[in-house]
């Protein structure tokens, strides 16, 4: 059997628990563990409430290395589902190195004292893996993850090379509060206040936060929203896997509500990540904000609308042009419904378990560390569409292209 052991009980453990408990065929025993019992117990309850499926919980601090293992060990885990905070990776990796496990994840590293995030401390990690005939998957969730097979499925049926990509991700869902992130609100902030960074001709140009942004109109009714060029992760990796790629940008959709919010929150210093003291005790003022802030896991119940998540990607076949748009829409009503979660949890967690899904099934399985546009993306693909993020794809004339304002 292929026991898994999922650590994080947030509201994408609690999607992966979910899926993860409806494909018994695919997956044995679950466990779910966090630094927080009670949090396990209580997704636990609704798995079983809402799939028949009993999975077993356990208590843990990821962050000790020692303690991790151990329970790797006591569940008898082929696979660690990571999806605890993206500051945890390193010593998870560590901990399936010394118990023997298959590594995933849905983030890259993020070291806690400063806003910066990239791959080089886990693709450091390659040899050990390797030597440990060991898998470690990165980055399986809706971006990185599902954007990088898109490009990655783009480039094996479409595309002789690549050279410009466009990632956009767009929420047009709306919770009722009156400021509220959808995932954890101290990576969101961290993420969208720092300095852009987009690729173009061999290297990366750094521009102020939230400082380019335009008008885009989603497919299928979804709605027009301004979307604010922003770095991101998947950006590292698939310049790097792909080198003909000539520029690559990432957009993320925001309301005039939220930066309302943010820069209120930033000018009276709410996003800070440096500790200051208040009556004798040291506090970080962003995961104050976070302890104060709704959590994105509760926020299923109020949400309406749906997200659209895609690639636009132009380049050559057979020496002529070529545009397409890959895309995804997923409805925060429905994914409540299914799962008891919002639709951003939702596109997160069903990627981590189809990814999991590739290792355990040998498909994704190789020694090393990898990210997903570097794996077959057919079965993936397919997965997604049997699995609740189905996706459309169109074929893009250079008018089209032109306005869209990627080429």
């Amino acid at each position: 059997m292929n026991q898994v052991l999922i650590i994080g009980a947030g509201g994408v453990g609690s999607v992966v628990a979910h899926k993860c408990a409806m494909m018994p065929e695919v997956f044995g025993e679950i466990t779910l563990a966090s630094r927080t019992l009670s949090k396990c117990d209580a997704i636990a309850a609704e798995v079983k409430y809402r799939t028949g499926r009993e999975i077993a919980t356990a208590q843990v601090d990821a962050d000790d290395v020692a303690a991790t293992a151990e329970l790797i060990r006591q569940t008898g885990a082929k696979l660690v589902i990571n999806v605890a905070l993206p500051y945890q990776d390193l010593t998870i990796m560590d901990a399936c190195l010394e118990a023997g496990a298959d590594y995933l994840d849905t983030a890259n590293y993020e070291p806690k004292d400063v806003a910066k995030f990239e791959y080089s401390w886990q693709w450091a990690y390659q040899e050990k893996f390797e030597q440990a005939g060991l898998c470690a998957q990165l980055g399986s969730g809706f971006d990185p993850g599902v954007t990088n097979v898109f490009t990655a499925w783009a480039l094996k049926h479409h595309f002789d090379e690549i050279h410009t990509l466009d990632i956009i991700d767009v929420n047009g869902g709306d919770h009722g509060k009156a400021f509220a992130t959808n995932f954890n609100p101290e990576i969101n902030i961290r993420e969208v206040t720092a300095p852009c960074r987009h690729f173009e001709n061999g290297d990366f140009v750094e521009t102020a936060p939230m400082s380019l942004h335009q008008s885009f109109v989603c497919p299928d009714g979804v709605g027009t929203f301004e979307i604010y060029r922003m770095y991101h992760e998947e950006l590292e990796s698939l310049v790097k896997h792909i080198p003909t790629i000539k520029r690559a940008q990432f957009w993320m959709s925001f309301s005039p509500n939220y930066l309302k919010h943010l820069e209120v929150l930033q000018n009276v210093g709410m996003t800070r990540i440096d500790s200051v003291s208040y009556q004798g005790v040291e506090i970080i003022p962003l995961q104050f904000l976070k302890a104060v802030l709704p959590n994105p896991g509760d926020l299923g119940v109020s949400t309406k609308g749906r997200t659209c998540i895609g690639n636009v990607i132009t380049g050559i076949k057979d020496g002529q042009f070529k545009a397409i748009y890959i895309w995804n829409i997923c409805d925060h009503e429905a994914c409540f419904a299914e799962v008891g979660s919002q639709a951003i949890s939702y596109t997160t967690g069903v990627p981590a378990m189809i990814g999991a899904k590739q290792v355990l099934a040998g498909s994704w399985r190789k020694p090393g560390v990898w990210n997903m546009e570097q794996q077959d993306p057919d079965l993936f693909m397919q997965d997604l569409n049997e699995n609740g993020l189905p996706w459309s794809f169109v074929e893009l004339t250079l008018e089209d292209a032109k306005m869209l304002k990627v080429i």
